[in-house]
């Protein structure tokens, strides 16, 4: 396993990290907890250090699975969770005022049962699950996190950008105020590239790569007649026609596979890892097969700088409904 520093906040974090939302059992469907607790362990045998979870996932299940894990394993771990929006608005709507999103009491309130599920007494990483650059100027939800990192309850703080909304936090990331995101790029959503990446490289914001395989479409498995099983979120991310796109898309990245990459699954994560500002790539572990392909592709190799070129025009503006 291969490590990089986690922006600003000079943690030294494995460059694959454990993805835990579907451990949580909340909307992927299949798996078991004996089977994620193998994954958990799997992958701290592996070299993975930082694991990232959040209160909603699960309605706490995931965080306190992590905390069962963290109780049976010696080593330190870095653990990132997040705080739901009050409102349960996935994302949050430009005109949401902060007090229906994030007020005072709710910020420490979620914190605190995040600590309670994982059972440390301070977390690693505190982070929004959603996101507005217009409440980057008020002050109520600086003053939470002021208060919780003065009582030792966190140490660091971060934003888990809207889906595909890159943009939607570049005054926050001007601002000082934070130092990690988390944000979905992948080979077909490169437009974290274009402007938030130069932010977080001039003010050292460590860089989360959450969706390395595009829900799946970049493994190469989905085909035009998928089925997901029932309250499978997948259901919604590929109605439509979008199976149908989904193979066209990935059949001209097949040329690409060779000495590089031989799958489809390890040109994905390897072209996410290719930034430098990048500090760890979150693909989601159920399993302990999951862990070990995910886990191999840290062994110091990058894309050829020509490969990394021609993968450039693939990236794919969906329309999302």
């Amino acid at each position: 396993m291969n490590y990089r520093t986690l922006g600003k906040t000079g943690l030294s974090v494995s460059e694959i990290g454990f993805g835990a939302w579907g451990i949580g059992g909340m909307m992927w469907r299949g798996g078991n907890d004996q089977e994620a607790l193998l994954a958990l362990h799997k992958a701290a045998d592996q070299g993975v250090n930082f694991y990232d979870t959040a209160l909603v996932y699960g309605d706490g299940h995931s965080e306190r699975l992590i905390g069962q894990f963290l109780k049976e394993r010696d080593e330190r771990m870095i653990v990132a969770t997040k705080i739901p929006p009050k409102n349960g608005q996935w994302p949050a709507r430009k005109s949401t005022p902060l007090a229906e999103a994030f007020p005072y009491e709710h910020i420490i309130s979620a914190t605190e049962q995040s600590l309670k599920n994982l059972g440390v007494d301070s977390l690693d990483v505190q982070q929004f699950h959603v996101w507005i650059d217009e409440w980057a100027q008020l002050s109520e939800w600086s003053d939470a996190l002021d208060t919780l990192r003065n009582q030792g309850k966190i140490r660091f703080f971060g934003i888990s950008i809207n889906d595909h909304q890159p943009n939607s936090a570049l005054r926050i990331g001007m601002s000082g105020k934070v130092d990690t995101f988390q944000i979905i790029y992948n080979i077909f959503d490169q437009t974290p590239e274009y402007e938030l990446f130069p932010i977080c490289e001039r003010e050292r914001i460590g860089v989360i790569v959450r969706v390395p395989f595009d829900e799946g479409a970049l493994t190469g498995t989905i085909t035009e007649s998928t089925v997901f099983p029932d309250g499978d979120f997948r259901n919604r991310y590929f109605r439509g026609s979008r199976r149908k796109q989904v193979v066209e898309h990935v059949d001209r990245l097949r040329p690409f596979l060779g000495p590089e990459a031989q799958t489809l699954p390890e040109l994905a994560l390897r072209y996410c890892l290719q930034p430098p500002v990048v500090s760890t790539v979150i693909p989601g572990m159920r399993t302990i097969k999951h862990v070990e392909f995910n886990c191999g592709v840290s062994d110091g190799r990058k894309l050829s700088p020509g490969l990394a070129v021609r993968l450039k025009p693939h990236s794919w503006d969906k329309v999302f409904y």
